[in-house]
């Protein structure tokens, strides 16, 4: 029953350690890149079975910035195991820091180029064979007097990259393959008790700040985990290139791209608003005007709108109504002065002067009908 209990809190023990490596891994996120990876040696392989960590840089907060973690041999915590380096990848508002974690196989890193195994895209530096690690001598600083598990394989690699992340602006574009995708869903360890201890120290060293050492840190590598002070500590070359000092990147919004959509979209929500303004003079002559009848229009009368529509004061009438005999009369003979070209070019008056008489016929003249009254008395005789 003891024991029972044992294993369980101990699988209890070992979740927490996946879960909190894992939430480690997203729990940073820095809009500032990281400096160049610094140029340095491998130090010499301290002996069997350790294998080599890149370098990396590490976050201390706003106020330290940036710190170099020195890369070093690291014994491996089973045999079988390889290690995957850290790396920081742009996650859309930031840059996020990648844990680095011991599995059976080599997982996605962003394409860093770390050097000496590590060329962006799984690990040359060695293998695993009948439980036992071989080097690889031409990636790899082995004495192969101590050291006879070894063999020899040239790798090509004429790239030279020292961008330290992946993505953003001047990041590595790579992306992670099929295989390297379920790689991440693999049995993984974090890193060992080690490699922890050997971050810490590098916090806790202001030499191996960027805002100090401007990216050519005093302990590049060491042979050790932790081995900040042994002879055999790797300081960094300079590399003949002025320090540029990280920039803050420029985290915007997502719609931002689309600026010009947007102004685009508030000039047509404006556009439709100026239009009525200019076709309210065209919409009113459309509409009859009040005590005309369109029965006593002729068919000629189209022409009179066209030059009613060109005059400037089209809208008098509306602000200063004439009376309806005014209207009629004008309609029949407009004055010389507000004859417009149009009605120059009308047809002959013949039209005009029949309606002219036929209005005539059917509102007969005061003196014409006093006539008529006047005639059945001429005709009457005297009594």
């Amino acid at each position: 029953m003891n024991i029972t209990r044992s294993i369980r809190a101990l699988l209890f023990v070992l979740a927490l350690l996946a879960i909190s490596a894992a939430a480690f891994a997203q729990s940073i996120s820095v809009s500032i890149a990281p400096p160049e990876l610094p140029v340095y040696e491998q130090p010499l392989l301290p002996g069997e079975g350790y294998i080599w960590t890149p370098g990396y840089w590490a976050y201390a907060g706003d106020d330290d910035g940036y710190f170099w973690v020195p890369g070093t041999w690291v014994m491996a915590p089973e045999p079988g195991l390889l290690w995957t380096p850290a790396y920081w990848g742009w996650s859309g508002n930031g840059y996020a820091f990648h844990q680095g974690y011991w599995g059976e196989q080599v997982g996605f890193y962003g394409g860093v180029s770390y050097g000496y195994g590590y060329y962006g895209d799984g690990y040359q530096g060695g293998r695993w064979q009948n439980g036992q690690f071989y080097y690889n001598r031409s990636v790899n600083n082995v004495n192969v007097t101590n050291i006879h598990n070894v063999y020899n394989t040239t790798i090509n690699n004429t790239t030279v990259n020292r961008v330290s992340y992946n993505g953003g602006n001047g990041g590595i574009s790579a992306r992670p393959t099929h295989q390297q995708e379920s790689i991440e869903h693999e049995r993984h360890i974090p890193p060992v008790a080690a490699q922890t201890q050997h971050e810490q120290a590098a916090r806790t060293n202001p030499t191996q700040r960027a805002s100090v050492n401007h990216g050519t840190p005093t302990v590049a590598a060491t042979s050790k985990p932790g081995a900040f002070s042994d002879n055999a500590v790797v300081h960094a070359k300079a590399t003949g290139t002025p320090y540029v000092a990280p920039v803050r990147a420029a985290v915007q919004p997502a719609n931002t791209p689309g600026l010009p959509e947007n102004n685009a979209a508030r000039t047509a929500r404006t556009t439709p608003n100026n239009p009525p303004e200019n076709r309210a003079p065209i919409a009113r002559p459309n509409h009859p005007e009040p005590n005309k009848p369109e029965s006593n229009r002729p068919s000629t009368v189209q022409p009179e709108r066209q030059a009613e529509t060109s005059r400037a004061p089209a809208a008098q009438p509306n602000n200063r109504p004439e009376p309806n005999r005014e209207h009629s009369q004008r309609a029949f003979t407009p004055p010389p002065s507000e004859r417009s070209q149009p009605e120059r070019a009308a047809p002959p008056s013949e039209p005009r002067a029949q309606q002219q008489k036929e209005h005539q016929q059917q509102t007969p003249r005061p003196e014409e009908k006093k006539s008529q009254e006047e005639k059945p008395k001429q005709n009457e005789k005297p009594q």
